[in-house]
């Protein structure tokens, strides 16, 4: 009997290049104490946060997304031509449409590359990968660039103090393609989705339901609402239950994990989710003091810096683990090879 979420194609999937991007700006706890009622250290205790990046007027989603998106194809040396498709995560699209897939193709002169923009909130960019895995495994030989990029500074509310200090902006790319016969790269992945928890994180204006009205501005639909206790309570439990039945069906435990990179979302998420893997901090990537929760940026960037740190390198088993608003949850297990 085959396992769900198991590839048994011929063909499997490898990480061969990562890159990232991050706006110059920078606002700090103490900036905000001047915006909002509050201070440096409850939002270091409660979250983790000291400082975020906020992208500079006139930009967008896509231009991070294309910067990332550059990093990876020029640490790969191949030339954008050579991709076949473009898959970018994001709730914060340049425009409904067209796509920012679309907008990022044209702006890399992609000729001939196909795309789509996925929406699944902080759990984005996992689900790109197993999508990006399962594209390139299904054959003929591929090369799959995903992409998250978030400029959650254009949906916050700068008087909810509740929400606008967990938030920045930034992207992330990873370039997934055909592995070497023999080798090993992709290895499983969960997904889940739990519509019950849409409630308690989301952006309420600016959809079919309820479209731009003078009303919906007034009453400040467009930016992020959130109950915050809900969600970090799913997310504590989520977060470890689905890595952990990763980590059982293939045999494994915590101690065999070389890296944790959770998404971003809070450091105390990512303290209990460790814990419960019985895994030590010093085999989890945790960036939030520097970056704040960037959504679906939040995992390529601390792989990134997971790489570029030496903690992450070739051989090792690393586990991806994201919740985001939706519910939308997620985890993959790779065996890296960039």
């Amino acid at each position: 009997m085959e396992i769900a979420g198991k590839t048994p194609n011929p063909y499997r999937a490898k990480i061969t290049a990562i890159g990232g991007y991050v706006p110059p700006g920078i606002l700090t706890n103490h900036d905000l104490e001047k915006i909002v009622e509050t201070n440096d250290t409850w939002i270091t205790e409660r979250t983790g946060i000291r400082e975020r990046r906020i992208l500079e007027k006139g930009l967008a989603t896509s231009d991070m997304a294309v910067e990332a998106a550059r990093a990876v194809l020029e640490a790969r040396g191949i030339a954008p031509g050579e991709l076949h498709a473009i898959i970018v995560c994001t709730v914060t699209p340049d425009m409904f449409f067209p796509a920012t897939a679309c907008l990022v193709q044209e702006r890399l002169g992609a000729a001939g590359v196909w795309g789509y923009d996925l929406i699944a909130a902080c759990s984005g960019f996992v689900y790109g990968l197993t999508t990006a895995a399962h594209l390139v495994s299904a054959g003929p030989p591929k090369k799959v660039l995903v992409i998250g990029s978030d400029t959650m500074s254009r949906i916050l509310d700068y008087t909810d103090r509740a929400t606008c200090i967990l938030f920045g902006d930034g992207a992330g790319a990873f370039l997934v393609e055909t592995a070497e016969n023999g080798s090993e790269g992709f290895l499983d992945f969960i997904n889940e989705v739990d519509g019950s928890g849409g409630q308690y994180l989301k952006m309420p204006g600016g959809g079919s339901r309820m479209p731009a009205s003078h009303e919906s501005i007034n009453s400040k639909q467009h930016f992020v609402h959130q109950e915050g206790q809900q969600v970090f309570k799913y997310a504590v439990r989520k977060m470890a239950e689905m890595s952990n039945t990763l980590l059982s069906r293939n045999g494994l435990r915590g101690d065999d994990v070389k890296l944790l990179i959770p998404h971003q979302a809070n450091r105390r998420i990512i303290e209990a989710t460790a814990k419960a893997l019985d895994m030590p901090l010093e085999r989890v990537i945790i960036n939030i003091d520097r970056f704040g929760n960037t959504t679906a940026a939040t995992i390529p960037l601390a792989t990134l810096d997971a790489v570029e740190s030496g903690r992450l390198k070739k051989g090792d088993l690393v586990l991806f683990a994201a919740v985001g608003a939706g519910y939308t949850a997620g985890a993959n297990l790779w065996r890296w090879q960039c």
